[in-house]
């Protein structure tokens, strides 16, 4: 029997086994608990984005763990917060959550507000009230929120805009940004895009027709509203430059609707022109006071880039296929006029 087998037999080697054994199994007891509370993966996967709200306290985001059921374990998470204070750093944000996550990574992607973006991507929203919804939609803001700011005299007139022509500051185009965004940053970052759209260039084209960007805005609503095909675009655009240079009303049957507030409506009556709106372009003449939709870049840039022609009259095709007939006289109009007021009758269409 060798010496160490004789001391290890000993009550004083015995000992110290057990002491050892003691140690390593204390020590894997807590280096297993450990691993746990920081390093095991712990995320479900059964939701792609964890919302932490604006002012979210530490109990505020375990609730909303628990309800979307995101964690395996909300003991250990619960346990880690603690340790890595994720309470006093806690940030709100939209945060996109992997399966198999653990603890120690989705705390500090909370504490640093490592947030996934939201891709906003709008165009050819008819109202304001639309606008609001939609932004509430994808942003942590409300879309009373939202319409307190569109509707923000103090606000507006600091950008150079008020509540008839706003709309015209949001250029359609995807953009991104977090979801925690403010109603008032918002703004304050579609003003900032709207100077780098409205460069130079597009100034220059713009008072070369004795328009301000707001004015083309508000006319590209209108060829937006008519056209369904971009190609007519820079047609029915040098149309209506005819009409405001000549100063012919430019009785544009988009506003008349709009103003009536009935976007079901297929054929403009006589009892629908009566009303009395600054955008009935039957009773008022020039340009109305704000656009009728959301213009979109293309609408934009037709008005810019409008056809030279001598179009005074527009009628939609008798064939319903979405293009138009253009006539210099009203002659040549009443011709295509009849044609479609006939088409529209032969189909029972009647309002």
């Amino acid at each position: 029997m060798s010496e160490e087998q004789k001391k290890s037999g000993t009550p004083k080697g015995k000992i110290i086994i057990a002491l050892l054994l003691a140690i390593l199994v204390v020590g894997g007891y807590y280096g297993l608990t450990f691993y746990n509370v920081y390093f095991a993966p712990n995320t479900t996967g059964k939701e792609k984005f964890l919302f932490v709200r604006t002012g979210f306290s530490k109990d505020d985001l375990f609730k909303e763990l628990n309800y979307k059921d995101i964690l395996n374990d909300v003991g250990t998470f619960s346990q880690a917060a603690a340790k890595m204070e994720l309470g006093k750093s806690l940030k709100p944000g939209r945060y996109r959550i992997e399966k198999g996550m653990n603890n120690r990574t989705l705390i500090n992607m909370l504490k640093a507000g490592n947030q996934d973006p939201v891709k906003l991507k709008f165009q050819n929203i008819r109202k304001k009230e639309n606008f609001a919804g939609y932004l509430s939609r994808n942003l942590e803001a409300d879309s009373l929120k939202f319409l307190s700011v569109l509707d923000s005299t103090t606000l507006l007139e600091k950008y150079g805009f008020n509540q008839e022509n706003s709309y015209v500051m949001f250029i359609p185009n995807t953009y991104e940004m977090y979801w925690n965004t403010s109603a008032s940053e918002f703004l304050d970052k579609m003003h900032t895009e709207y100077n780098k759209f409205w460069n130079s260039e597009r100034k220059a084209k713009a008072a070369s027709l004795n328009l301000s960007p707001i004015e083309v805005s508000v006319l590209a609503s209108i060829v937006d509203a008519e056209a369904i095909y971009d190609k007519e675009m820079p047609i029915i655009a040098g149309l209506y430059l005819n009409r405001l240079n000549k100063g012919i009303l430019l009785q544009a049957d988009p506003t008349v609707i709009y103003a009536n507030g009935d976007f079901t409506v297929k054929r403009v009556t006589n009892a629908l022109l009566q009303v009395q709106s600054k955008y009935n372009t039957y009773k008022f003449a020039g340009l109305p006071p704000g656009p009728i939709m959301m213009p979109s870049i293309n609408a934009i840039d037709a008005v810019l880039n409008k056809n030279d022609n001598k179009y005074i009259y527009m009628c939609a095709k008798e064939d319903f296929s979405g293009y138009h007939n253009f006539a210099v006289t009203v002659q040549e109009h009443e011709r295509n006029a009849k044609r479609y007021r006939d088409a529209l009758n032969k189909r029972n269409i009647f309002k």
